[in-house]
């Protein structure tokens, strides 16, 4: 392990988000117009606090984006625009993942694969070099020769990660590697001392093999928020209660007790086909004092904002309208990348 590495928690403070905006040219051409509402008013969000930088894939898209932004009251000095090509919009899984080495910012540009090959991906997995290029920071970039997506891992910014076997485990990502050598890059990349394997726990319609961003949640060095299902007749029943008496078996670093806080499996969404979208309220962003929280306009949505205040007392919890983007099988925290 390099001891001057260290992988910051979500919480901590943002200079602001990075997203991909949808384009009809991309697989959301049949809900675009519900799909870039959401995008709007995550932008609008973002830029009360920060900057939100959005790359374009093209310059009409750009332009269009930029049209958009003006009319809704987005500054423009709170805004930037690139015009960067990429295969889809889930930033949050090729995009940069910031690290410290000592006190310079480092990006790192891991591997992306599409979640084991399953889609085009060569734009995706050139992406982060693409904005290096043009972002004009003081970020050092670093390539990491691993396949891993953001998505996957979190982190409680003093050396533990949580992540789930089903995906860092999955031949596909890193084929020939064992677990331990896993680790060890894990270990070697991030600065991280340890990491919390959970073994079960899947969302239907979820094609990440199972990213810990839709099931368990730092919310502090010492509380975890986590996906329960309260109904034994529910396909989730079994998974998720296995994945939450594994939990629970979690201990801090120094053997301390972790703080549980459930959040409710949102009421079941479907799409035209009739196939369960992957909703989760897990899938929420923490953003320089506020939780943008993912709502999907069902029974459960009051209930997870009033859960995710107890997890975060000090934040203000943003509810964020979401039901456009699980159509496309994620969530708010998928299409997003905190910029330190």
């Amino acid at each position: 392990m390099t001891s001057t590495l260290r992988l910051p928690a979500e919480w901590e403070q943002q200079s602001g988000v990075l997203i991909s905006w949808p384009a009809a040219s991309t697989d959301w051409q049949n809900n675009l117009a519900d799909a870039e509402t959401s995008y709007l008013e995550l932008a609008a969000l973002i830029a009360q606090n920060s900057h939100v930088y959005i790359c374009c894939r093209d310059s009409t898209t750009r332009q269009h984006v930029q049209q958009l932004c003006c009319d809704n009251g987005i500054p423009a000095g709170k805004c930037s625009l690139f015009i960067i090509e990429y295969n889809d919009t889930w930033t949050r899984d090729y995009g940069p993942i910031s690290v410290y080495r000592g006190n310079e910012l480092v990006w790192l540009d891991f591997e992306f694969n599409a979640w084991g090959g399953k889609y085009e991906h060569q734009a995706d997995n050139e992406f982060t070099r693409s904005l290096h290029r043009q972002f004009n920071s003081y970020r050092a970039l670093q390539h990491v020769n691993f396949v891993l997506e953001g998505g996957s891992i979190d982190s409680d910014g003093e050396g533990t990660i949580l992540t789930t076997s089903q995906c860092l485990l999955n031949p596909a990502r890193n084929p020939g590697l064992s677990k331990k050598q896993i680790e060890e890059n894990l270990k070697s990349s991030l600065g991280i001392q340890r990491i919390l394997w959970l073994d079960h726990g899947h969302l239907q319609g979820d094609d990440t093999d199972s990213h810990i961003d839709t099931l368990v949640r730092f919310c502090s060095p010492d509380t975890i928020t986590y996906v329960q299902c309260t109904d034994s007749t529910d396909p989730h029943f079994k998974s998720l209660s296995a994945m939450e008496a594994q939990l629970k078996s979690f201990r801090q670093m120094d053997g301390g007790i972790y703080r549980f806080i459930p959040l409710p499996l949102p009421t079941a969404c479907f799409n035209q086909k009739g196939q369960r979208l992957p909703a989760s309220y897990a899938n929420f962003l923490i953003h320089n004092g506020n939780v943008l929280a993912p709502v999907y306009g069902v029974d459960s949505d009051s209930l997870a904002l009033a859960q995710l205040q107890q997890c975060f007392p000090q934040h203000r919890i943003v509810p964020v309208q979401c039901r456009s983007l699980i159509e496309q099988f994620g969530s708010l925290h998928c299409i997003t990348m905190q910029m330190l």
